[in-house]
């Protein structure tokens, strides 16, 4: 494509250059030196492993600059244009007048201190370069293109403001569990700080402010879910707590010799084994809804799978090894057509994609705190009413009862009945606050960024040599998974995290997943909301580095 070259961006005196370069023999170091303050010595080595130095064509640009500078252009047959054509930002271009102002007084090239503080949208803001026929240059913007900013969002997790290993840290490990906002960490603090107290069984001012803050949040996971009664919502650890509950108590009951259960090749660990040990103590069978090669489940063969005998359906919303979203909705609507319950483990969904469990029409879901900005040890699951009030409890203790005798136990109704003893009221409140946070933001916005830099994150990988893609599933969320030819994987997160890159290099605790591809193991960046396409950037050029060692 032809393109016209802007004498807008051309660097000015002011910039802090001493002097424009000249038009004699000395240009090139002197374009060379003007370079430094862009690319200095201590990034060469790593720019060298992207864009060795025989790919730069000094000599081109050389030419090209001495044109420019002379008034004309290195491209003969492309007409050359003044300041005065392009166009300046309006209030209708960048919303309020005074954004128009600041963006005005950002773009000013006399402005000496103006370029350091513009970050460009690299899709959309092609800097000083205007197809031929496009009558105006498109909006430069601070962030990009989706909707959240990325880069002032990451101020919100002070985790994340330090360095590693000598390099500002890049966590790319939010598959195993993202960082906290300071909302999240005071709100824990505050409760700590003010009102710390057991729950439900005192007659004092902290304690009726701590029931009512723990109740409060249980109708946030309620409404964050659309669960239709805080009453479906039950506290616990997390995910792995979750569906072991499930198996032990709505297992033991239902579940006999003889009957089967139903999981996937594409779950975790957390969802296999303990049906696997339900099905093992009943003298039941465990079968599982195979993937492709794609990374995706194979639906047409759950039809074949249930049986009369078929008395439970648990698989995982997202694959948390190659990010396939699993059309959970069918296989709810497949396995009701069999009056098969089914419970949804949505540890790797809660994050990046909404969830409507009415919707869905899932019997059970189950997530982590954790997964989603909040504290460790605290989850929820969701059960629907109906079958909750059938279930026998799993864990005996205060609270879940009604009355004791040492003949006999009335159990309380749930949530209580399955609560017992006193919960992690300080993380509960958190993971609230952590739902808040997420709300504020909005999840559709959330799962547009992250698919963004999803795609982006893939499609730099894929350009590597040596470097393989693990699945290529229809539908996905932030998870990429990788191997390098000839390096180990363990190896290869060593070495990412001495570049300040923190993933997660294993087998993910998904062993099945990754062996129905034919891997054990491999390297796993997840994005999060607090990413950006610069840590993307980093991470090619890391891995491009540990290659080329």
């Amino acid at each position: 494509m032809a393109f016209e070259i802007s004498q807008t961006f051309l660097p000015d005196p002011g910039f802090g250059y001493a002097q424009a370069p000249s038009t004699d023999g000395g240009a090139l170091e002197q374009l060379k030196a003007l370079a430094q303050k862009y690319c200095p010595d201590s990034y060469q080595a790593e720019r060298q492993a992207v864009l060795p130095d025989e790919e730069l064509h000094l000599e081109e640009l050389e030419a090209g600059f001495k044109a420019l500078l002379s008034g004309g252009s290195p491209f003969p047959d492309l007409p050359y244009i003044d300041k005065e054509d392009i166009p300046q930002a309006t209030p209708s271009n960048y919303g309020s007048p005074s954004q128009s102002a600041d963006i005005n007084k950002l773009t000013d090239i006399n402005n000496p201190a103006s370029i350091d503080n513009v970050v460009f949208d690299h899709e959309t803001a092609n800097i000083g370069l205007q197809p031929l026929g496009e009558p105006e240059l498109r909006n430069l913007h601070y962030e990009e293109t989706d909707t959240l900013n990325s880069a002032q969002i990451k101020k919100d997790f002070p985790v994340l403001q330090q360095k590693v290993n000598g390099h500002d840290l890049v966590w790319l490990d939010n598959g195993a569990t993202t960082q906290k906002p300071l909302a999240v960490i005071d709100k824990i603090s505050d409760y700590y700080k003010n009102y710390n107290s057991n729950i439900h069984r005192g007659a004092h001012t902290l304690a009726a402010r701590a029931t009512d803050a723990y109740e409060e949040a249980r109708e946030k996971v309620q409404r964050f879910i659309n669960a239709a009664s805080s009453e479906e919502i039950i506290f616990v650890r997390g995910t792995t707590e979750g569906i072991n509950l499930v198996a032990q108590t709505y297992g033991r009951q239902f579940v006999t010799p003889g009957d089967e259960v139903i999981v996937s090749e594409l779950d975790h660990h957390a969802n296999i084994v303990p049906w696997q040990r339900l099905c093992q103590e009943r003298g039941a069978t465990l079968k599982a809804i195979p993937t492709d090669q794609n990374g995706d489940l194979v639906l047409s063969e759950l039809e074949r799978l249930i049986t009369p005998r078929t008395r439970f359906v648990s698989v995982g919303h997202v694959n948390n090894t190659f990010g396939t979203i699993n059309d959970v909705q069918r296989i709810i609507e497949i396995a009701h057509s069999h009056n098969v319950p089914v419970l949804i483990d949505g540890a790797q969904s809660i994050a990046h994609t909404p969830v409507d469990v009415q919707k869905l029409g899932a019997d059970f879901f189950v997530f982590s705190g954790h997964k989603i900005y909040g504290p460790n040890g605290i989850g929820a699951v969701y059960g629907r009413k109906d079958i909750l009030d059938k279930m026998q409890p799993w864990q005996g203790g205060g609270n879940m009862i009604t009355d004791v005798t040492i003949e006999r136990t009335e159990y309380n109704v749930p949530p209580a009945r399955f609560e017992a003893g006193t919960p992690n009221v300080a993380d509960a409140i958190g993971l609230g606050a952590a739902l808040d946070y997420v709300s504020h933001l909005g999840i559709r916005n959330i799962e547009a960024h992250e698919h963004k830099l999803t795609e982006y994150a893939r499609e730099q990988l894929a350009a590597i040599p040596g470097l393989t893609l693990l699945a290529n599933p229809k539908q996905r969320v932030s998870v990429v998974s990788f191997v390098l030819d000839g390096i180990p994987v363990p190896e290869v997160g060593t070495l990412l995290d001495k570049e300040g890159i923190a993933v997660r290099a294993g087998h993910h605790c998904a062993q099945p997943a990754l062996r129905a591809l034919g891997y054990e193991m491999s390297v796993r960046p997840t994005f999060a909301l607090y990413n950006t396409k610069d840590d993307v950037d980093k991470l090619v050029i890391a891995v491009r580095k540990i290659i080329g060692r």
